[in-house]
Parts: structure tokens; sequence; C-alpha cells
């Protein structure tokens, strides 16, 4: 049989009627024929059957109830039945017992028959394609699932406190200790600390390590954007609200329910906005731009600052309901530069991050880098780090990061700043500040260059023999680091 045609299966006990179907059906179709029910079925249990055309009225049994024995056996085949009776209680049984496509009378048109029975056909193809497509939706819901719950469950480990990069016994421990305790608790957080200290990692430390953890989070920073914006990010907005809402928007809030939002720069919000965020914190509603109707939010807000919101109440820019509102536990996280014996373990962290995502290995740090390291204040604190290790990992054409591509303001950092300083002279002449001063940059620029003199030089722009007599004259040496 041709495997492009439909087949169509015809059933009646008169020949003549048998022929006639097959003549104005075998054009378009392959066409099966049986002269009885029990033919029909023989054949329907071994070939492939689009579409069942049946007489109502045969010797052994109705139409209606053959086709309704096909319809528990072979429930995709499209039934149809041809009558010359038009009695509705046979046409309103046909369709409940046996679950007839089309019911045609006799005398029936062969453009009529043809119609119907393609349509069929058409209807066997779309429901063919409909169960192939539920089974596949329903294979690709499950891997879905199963893509979610890995990606949760890796974000769990992500975040798990014993992960989060630190030196043991050091400052971030008691921190890390709080989030532990806190984590399990519908308790509102405020995170203080200056930019780049990980505020965001410790507000998604909060939400992995809580009962939330399986419900969203998400972020907002809120400095600098305008009220309009900000209330339409966080609470939505329907169409029409505003010039440019061309549709209806879900806000942060009703997207995070059941989870947590992040509010970053909390201290930057304007105090009018400050006033909604706090009808939203104490009603548990938010109320999008533009619509009459309030929604129920469940979510966890976890608040950051680099400010002083105390200052900022005192000086009037702050609400203090607000502030207690946010700020049930407060958790602070101390700048890098008084975590010194985090830095190796950060830099070196951040390093094989940025070995995997460049491609281009590299062995480590020298020694002299991450004394330099600790020396430096680093005013962006951890982002800076983390900055600095990829510069210098693109610059570097050697498999250790030395100080020949450390960035100058930190490699140019005295290593030595801790150590006294030699107390000026009362009343110092010219001569001698100009000296102490060409000292320093002398010196600042041979640890730079490992004591090459000839790189020195050439940064100084001066000759090698000019240099060296410099080093002599001001009696400049190697000390050990």
């Amino acid at each position: 049989m041709s495997a492009t045609r439909p087949t169509v299966l015809l059933v009646d006990d008169e020949p003549l009627s048998l022929e006639t179907l097959t003549r104005t059906l075998d054009e378009s179709f392959e066409v099966l024929t049986a002269t009885s029910a029990a033919a029909a079925e023989a054949l329907l249990a071994e070939e492939w059957v689009q579409v069942v055309v049946t007489d109502q009225r045969m010797p052994e049994t109705t139409g209606v109830e053959f086709l309704a024995r096909i319809r528990e056996r072979w429930p995709d085949v499209v039934r149809i039945i041809i009558s010359g009776y038009t009695d509705p209680g046979d046409i309103i049984d046909g369709i409940n017992r046996a679950g007839i496509y089309q019911y045609i009378t006799k005398p029936w048109h062969p453009d009529t028959l043809l119609l119907t029975v393609g349509n069929a056909c058409h209807l066997y193809r779309l429901q063919r394609e409909h169960a192939l497509l539920s089974l596949e939706t329903r294979l690709t819901a499950a891997s879905l699932e199963q893509r979610l719950a890995e990606q949760r469950a890796r974000l769990k480990r992500t975040f798990r406190l014993d992960a989060i990069v630190r030196s043991r016994g050091g400052p971030l421990d008691a921190v890390c200790d709080l989030v532990e305790r806190v984590a399990p608790y519908d308790i509102p957080v405020l995170l203080t600390g200056e930019s780049g200290t990980g505020k965001e990692l410790f507000a998604r430390a909060l939400h992995y390590n809580s009962h939330r953890a399986d419900k969203p989070f998400v972020a907002e920073n809120c400095g600098a954007m305008p009220d309009q914006l900000l209330e339409s990010e966080l609470f939505g907005h329907k169409k029409g609200a505003f010039t440019g809402a061309v549709n209806d928007r879900i806000g942060l809030f009703e997207q995070a329910d059941g989870g947590t939002i992040f509010l970053d720069e909390i201290g930057e919000v304007s105090r009018t906005f400050q006033v909604k965020l706090l009808r939203v914190l104490q009603e548990g509603e938010v109320r999008p731009l533009g619509s009459n109707q309030r929604r129920r939010v469940d979510v966890r807000v976890v608040a950051a600052t680099n400010r002083s919101l105390e200052t900022e109440i005192g000086e009037g820019r702050f609400r203090e309901d607000l502030y207690y509102r946010l700020a049930a536990v407060r958790l602070h996280l101390p700048p890098l530069r008084e975590r010194p014996a985090d830095i190796p373990v950060l830099a070196r962290h951040h390093l094989k991050a940025a070995v995997a995502a460049f491609g281009k290995p590299v062995k480590g740090l020298s020694a002299e880098v991450i004394d330099r390291f600790q020396r430096y204040r680093w005013p962006g604190n951890v982002r800076e780090l983390q900055n600095e290790i990829q510069r210098m990992l693109v610059m570097t054409d050697t498999d250790e990061l030395g100080i020949e591509v450390l960035d100058p303001r930190i490699s140019g950092a005295d290593p030595h700043a801790d150590e006294p300083e030699a107390p000026e002279p009362i009343d110092p002449t010219l001569k001698a500040r100009i000296e102490a001063l060409e000292t320093r940059v002398l010196r600042e620029a041979l640890e730079r260059h490992r004591w090459n003199k000839s790189q020195a030089a050439a940064e100084l722009g001066l000759s090698r023999v000019g240099l060296s007599a410099k080093i002599e004259r001001y009696g400049l040496a190697k000390r050990s680091v």
C-alpha cells in the first residue's frame, strides 16, 4: 500500500453499494472493503486504518453497535455512518454510543462523500499530531522540571555558608554565623557595608539557606532610578498607565511571590517613594501603576546600602519607620582592607574563575603580588580585586601573575608602609625635601620592576648609568620582602 495516502475501510452488506463507494473514493484513498462487521474487525486487527465508513442497517448488527465496538478497541479511528433513515434517535444514539464523526444520509453526493472522508482523514492526522505533541510536551515538562531541580540544587550548593570564600577564623565567620541563625526565619534583613563587599552574595545566601530556597530570588538596584520607573519595576503597571506603557507588566514583588526580593542601594530612594514602599511592607499588597486593584504578595525583603541610614534619618533624608521595617536584623560586611587574611584566598578563587572563563591557564600568583595585594587598601573591595585579577591575566605573557603586570597604583604601594618612618627634620630645606621625594620615586620604580635597572631607568627617563649613580648617591638597596 502507498504510505502517502490514508486508508479508508468501507463496510456494507450490499455489494453494489460497496462498489459505488469504492469507485468514488479509490482515486484519493487506499480503500478496503468488508461485507460484515466481523470481516471489518478482522481487517482492522491487521491493517492501519484511519477512517471507517459503514452502513447503519446490516443483518447481524447496526452500524452504531459496530462503531461502538470499534471505539473501544481502536479509539483513534474516525467513524462515519451512511443511512437511508433519518431518525433523530439513531443520530443521537450514534453520537453518544459510537462517537461518530459524521452521519451521512442516502442518497449521498460523491463530492459530499469525498469532502467528508477527506476531512475525517485530516482529523485523524491532527489527532495523531496532537497526541505526539502532548507526549513531547509531557516529556519536555518533565525534563524542564528536572533541569530546574538541578539548577536549584546547584544554587543551593553555591550559596552554602561553608562555600563562601573566606579565611577560617576571619571576620566573615561571624557574619556567616549570623546568616545561618537568621536565614530560616521570615524576618527582614538590612545588609550594610561599602560597595563591592559582597552584599548581594549574602542576600542570596540568606535566600538559599531558607525555606524559600525553591521559590524566586529577584534583585533590583534602586540607586539613581526615577520614582515612576522604580515603582513600575517593583510594583508593575497596566497598559497605558504612562507614556511608553504599551503592555501590562508584572512587578518584581509579584515575580518574587513566595521567595525573596533584594533591594540594593535602598538609601538612594526618594522620600516620596519611601512612603509607597512602606505601605507595601506594612500591608503585604502591591498596586500596579494605573490599576485600582491591589494584589497580595508573600515576599521576604532583604535590603542593602553603603550609606549610614542612621545619619540619613538624622538629616531627614530617610524615614525612620521604613528603617525599622527593613532593619529587623542588621548585618554589616567589613571592607576588604579589614580582613587581609581573606585576600590571598579570594585572589586565588577569582584567578581560578578567570582562567576558566578566559581559557588562559596560569600557575598562580607570585608571593610578591600577594604581598602587595595585602598592603593595598582596596577602595573597591572584592569587586576591585576581581577586576584586577582579570586584567592581570589578560596582560601576562608568563605562566605566573607577577608584579610586572600589576597595576601601578597597587604595585606602587609601599610594602613597608607599616614600618616607622624617620622623623622629618625640623624646618627641612627645599633640597632635603626634593631628595626625599626623589629617593621615594626611585625606590618605587625599582621595586615595581624587581630591581631591573634597565627597565626602571627607561620608565624614569634616565640612562642605566645615571640610575646607578642615583642608587649609590642615596644609598638605595634592595630590601627583602
